[in-house]
């Protein structure tokens, strides 16, 4: 589906941004930053600092207000994607329509790349408007933190390796990606609310949307893994049947998979139905995440 004007201006803003936190090229050590610049730009839907901008805006904040979580949000983001491809993970060759990092550079290069954008997300987080006082500023790099960790992201990324090769009941499949997929989605909402300082009442509701299309997210991955194309999606299509992983379509069937991402779509409607139309970009990221097909 095509985006709105809006989605399209985030977007746009975040590129940006991207590009001026980033280090130059022309810096010491220059090759590591070529890779981390590498992997960030140029790429990607941008759905996790869609969002912060989105929920802020939604609870009234200003975009400059926003554009160091929406950033540190996808340096995290794009981390996670270096190691995921890597070899010894889930070993790829094509992310975003282009090679993965290790491959157009080297696995060690990856590597250090990977770690040297978890850490410079977290300096961005400290480098916070004075708009935000600090116990805000605490708020979001504690979240963003357990939202990375292992009890999130990277615990999801543990067991999605442990359970190659076995039988998964729904429930275990739901937990696992609420960890490796969902934590990260739900951070991205969380950051952009407590920029605006947003009532606890606020967050709660917000969360459970950031919940919903989470796991929606992962199950249109599923779908897609299933039905699309190496060339439209960017990725190597069929490569989570290729390497024997648990999906809603091998666990639940294909219908019962879209049958739940209509399910969770109706449910994060559901938990936005008290904001105004401030929160339609929210709604239409909703959306996008039901009707994408990449």
């Amino acid at each position: 589906m095509a985006l709105s004007p809006q989605l399209v201006a985030y977007q746009q803003r975040i590129e940006q941004v991207l590009d001026q936190v980033l280090p130059s090229t022309l810096v010491l050590p220059t090759r590591l930053h070529a890779a981390m610049r590498y992997a960030v730009l140029n790429g990607g839907k941008r759905m996790r600092p869609m969002l912060v901008y989105a929920t802020g805006q939604a609870l009234g904040q200003e975009l400059e207000c926003l554009d160091h979580a929406a950033a540190a949000i996808e340096l995290i983001h794009v981390y996670s994607l270096i190691h995921d491809d890597l070899p010894a993970m889930d070993n790829d060759d094509l992310r975003r329509g282009k090679p993965t990092c290790h491959r157009a550079y080297d696995e060690a290069t990856a590597i250090l790349a990977a770690d040297a954008l978890q850490a410079l997300a977290f300096e961005l987080l400290t480098l916070a408007p004075s708009t935000l006082n600090t116990t805000q500023v605490l708020h979001m790099i504690r979240l963003l933190a357990q939202a990375a960790g292992s009890q999130g992201m990277v615990g999801g990324q543990a067991i999605d390796l442990a359970s190659v090769g076995k039988l998964l009941t729904e429930s275990e499949l739901e937990t696992m990606h609420r960890y490796k997929t969902g934590a990260l989605i739900r951070a991205s909402v969380g950051l952009g609310a407590r920029a605006a300082h947003c009532s606890e009442a606020q967050y709660q509701t917000l969360d459970h949307y950031a919940a919903c299309i989470g796991l929606a997210f992962q199950v249109q991955d599923d779908i897609l893994d299933i039905e699309s194309d190496t060339a439209t999606l960017g990725k190597t299509q069929g490569a989570d049947i290729a390497a024997n992983k648990p999906t809603y379509p091998s666990i639940i069937g294909i219908a019962a998979a879209k049958q739940k991402l209509i399910t969770l779509y109706d449910q994060a409607l559901s938990a936005l139905a008290d904001l105004d139309e401030r929160a339609d970009s929210l709604r239409e990221i909703a959306e996008f995440t039901v009707k994408r097909v990449h």
